[in-house]
């Protein structure tokens, strides 16, 4: 068989979608190294030329190829392809959330691939909420939309790395502490976290800070809110609350383990990867119970309201002071992220393929 990939983002190692791309390629040629499968790059950038690319560029190189069939691993699907399609939707964030949809060039493009991914043969999607997300604002027919989870990468692992002290000192980590990782933007609320430690703060923010790992926001702006003007205001007392700034992607294992528990108080997620991402590495997880972060989390974490910030430092202090309860929910998250593979979404992405080709 013989599969044609959008490989727009496969030089952008950064990205969700570039990762997902890079990691579904390596374990696909893993399971079955049968399978011809073709990268098909941009010869150029640039966002007219990205229209471009997906819609005229790629469908017309999959059909030169020879390719059995076509994938999209990001929400983008031509309108006209003679290769049968599927297209990864890791979330409809633009339409779900008012914030996110953009200036009008930004709206147009969303509407553009809102329009086209009803011609995909199928639709993949990490989430049972995404998956209705899909079904309720582009109107596929329930058939051609697949269920297919992510999972952390390999070098997410409890054992700790023979470069992990080195690592946590070079981002100036304390011995302990609880991890925030990942964005700023507004539908992460980080406030949540913050405002938590109002109440771990005067117990045990000496002893364990918050850690908030990641770019901080350039501008303080209601889309990104600058978390260390919101901690000012708030009210907490500046040796609480630690910032390590960017976060390399090599790094982020050690930081992880470092931690003695992750919060994650998003108010909406595709998949929810940097909380499965902390599990694997054994960290036991204080979350929210927005959109798919239960499917990932199931029975294995604290999940709260995001907004319930008292709740949210309830199970922290329990989970910092109780040792036997840390312990149990440490096994239970190990549990849990075993539920997870690579090996996995790239069988069940095979499956997809196989039966849009029998189609």
């Amino acid at each position: 068989m013989r599969i044609a990939i959008n490989a727009w983002f496969w030089d952008q190692p950064e990205t969700g979608s570039g990762q997902y791309t890079r990691c579904l390629v390596r374990h696909l040629t893993a399971l079955d190294p049968s399978l011809d499968i073709l990268l098909l790059h941009p010869r150029r950038r640039g966002n007219l030329y990205k229209v471009i690319f997906e819609q005229v560029v790629f469908p017309r190189r999959a059909r030169q190829a020879g390719a059995d069939v076509a994938h999209v691993p990001y929400w983008a699907p031509p309108l006209i392809s003679l290769v049968p399609t599927v297209v990864t939707i890791h979330d409809l964030i633009p339409l779900r959330l008012r914030a996110y949809r953009g200036g009008p060039l930004v709206r147009l493009y969303t509407a553009l691939v809102s329009a086209t991914s009803p011609s995909a043969a199928r639709i993949l999607t990490d989430s049972e909420a995404s998956r209705q997300d899909v079904l309720t604002l582009l109107g596929v027919s329930p058939g051609r939309v697949r269920v297919i989870p992510l999972a952390a990468d390999a070098a997410f692992r409890p054992e700790p790395g023979p470069e992990d002290e080195a690592v946590r000192a070079r981002y100036g980590l304390p011995s302990r502490y609880v991890l925030y990782l990942g964005g700023f933007d507004v539908r992460k609320n980080v406030v949540a976290a913050l405002q938590a430690y109002t109440w771990v703060g005067p117990v045990l923010g000496d002893e364990y800070p918050l850690v908030l790992a990641g770019r901080l926001p350039a501008r303080d702006t209601p889309f990104a809110p600058d978390p260390r003007r919101q901690a000012r205001e708030i009210g907490l007392r500046p040796e609480w609350v630690r910032w390590t700034g960017p976060v390399s992607e090599a790094d982020k294992p050690a930081i992880y383990r470092g931690a003695a528990a992750f919060v994650f108080p998003s108010r909406y997620e595709g998949f929810g990867l940097p909380v499965l991402e902390a599990m694997a590495c054994g960290v036991p997880v204080v979350a929210s119970d927005a959109s798919s972060i239960p499917e990932v989390v199931g029975a294995a974490g604290i999940l709260l309201h995001p907004d319930d910030a008292r709740g949210m430092a309830g199970a922290l202090l329990q989970l910092l002071q109780d040792e036997p309860f840390r312990a149990g929910m440490r096994r239970r998250a190990l549990e849990q992220a075993g539920q997870f593979s690579w090996e996995q979404t790239a069988r069940y992405t095979l499956e997809v393929y196989r039966e849009v080709l029998g189609a």
